[in-house]
């Protein structure tokens, strides 16, 4: 079976580097917010510019709750964000106490869309956190836009788009804030849990480092109520091996998703959008049709390991359903739900490996 996605193909990508980490990690006897940790942060804020500060983590989750609390937000306080995403994005959200809001997605991107942002603003609307979802940049410019008319905040959710540009500029910089996921399946990925926050201000950066750990200062006081959401040095050193090949990697899945569009163009199927203007990260390569079940089971049946990312909305799943506002009126991510599909995408997958699954979905849909 292809499978769609394969982290252990990227291990045995950068084996030797990721061993040299392990064994540097264990050999020094430090395994929590050490050095690597450090390292791992300096280098994560260059490599979106300069006078970026980064914090790393325990996971996504808690890089979303983190920058909500280091926002200052309250209980009731709510955050728009989009249906159309894992369902970490939500639980993040309510981690902090906060209320998630739902808008609705633009069908080209699959993104959130800002026009529908503006539809659901409430009285106690006080964020926008935008979903760079599959590696596709989100309408940040105009999001941007409304949120400085009605005296919002962002918070960028990139969990899916490390490396992902608008106009040469990456996403997670748009905003003063913003939360990763370095899950092993992410275009950045460990090899267990890890995420990191990536800041403006130091200030910021700062307040988050003591959330992150009980609120302590550097006498261990705990002067505000925190977390425990430490960053691991093991992790932290095998990412800084997967930063220095992000770049590279994220090529390498572009080119993937070229011979995919090339291929299916003539197909009835709605391919992602690769506009001129951006560097789509193509954490995940998707396509819609009419007869998504039909052509996932034809293509499992040749041994593809077709998937659905996601089989369900977040505001379908029973935890959140008819209980946060915006759900009830989501037509264009009912829709999309309908109808996607996942393929294999990954830097790893082979020329001849492409060629079987263009032929597979091209004889199903000829």
């Amino acid at each position: 079976m292809i499978p769609f996605g394969d982290p252990s193909a990227s291990y045995q990508a950068h084996k030797s580097e990721i061993d040299q980490a392990i064994k540097r990690v264990l050999d020094s006897g430090w395994y929590v917010l050490g050095t690597e940790v450090d390292a791992f942060e300096e280098e994560f804020a260059s490599f979106h510019g300069k006078n970026f500060h980064a914090v790393g983590v325990a996971n996504g989750t808690d890089a979303i709750a983190l920058c909500l609390r280091g926002l200052g937000l309250e209980t009731g306080d709510e955050v728009i964000t989009t249906s159309h995403t894992a369902v970490a994005t939500v639980a993040g959200i309510e981690q902090a106490g906060c209320t998630p809001v739902f808008a609705d997605i633009d069908p080209n991107t699959r993104c959130i869309a800002p026009d529908s942002i503006k539809e659901i603003l409430g009285g106690n609307t006080r964020a926008i956190m935008p979903v760079h979802i599959y590696g596709q940049p989100a309408e940040t410019g105009r999001i941007l836009e409304i949120a400085q008319a009605y005296n919002l905040a962002v918070v960028e959710d990139c969990s899916q788009a490390h490396g992902a540009e608008i106009n040469g500029q990456k996403v997670g910089t748009f905003a003063d804030i913003s939360a990763y996921s370095c899950y092993p399946t992410k275009n950045l990925g460990g090899t267990g849990d890890g995420g990191v926050i990536l800041c403006r201000s130091k200030e910021f950066a700062e307040k988050i480092k003591s959330l992150r750990q009980y609120g302590w200062n550097e006498a261990r006081e705990s002067i505000i109520p925190g977390f425990n959401s430490r960053l691991d040095e093991l992790q932290a050193a095998i990412l800084r091996v997967k930063l220095h090949h992000l770049a590279n990697d994220n090529a390498k899945r572009r080119a993937i998703a070229l011979r995919y569009n090339q291929a299916f163009q003539d197909l009835p199927i709605t391919l992602p959008a690769l506009n001129e203007n951006e560097l789509h990260a193509m954490h995940l390569y998707v396509i819609e049709h009419d007869r998504r079940n039909e052509l996932m089971e034809h293509l499992r049946s040749h041994q593809i390991g077709a998937s659905l990312h996601y089989p369900l909305a977040v505001h379908q799943h029973a935890a959140y359903a008819k209980r946060i506002r915006g759900g009830e009126n989501l037509p264009v991510t009912d829709r999309f739900y309908q109808r996607n599909l996942t393929l294999p995408m990954f830097p790893e997958l082979s020329a001849e490996k492409v060629d079987k699954i263009i032929s597979a979905v091209t004889n199903f849909l000829y």
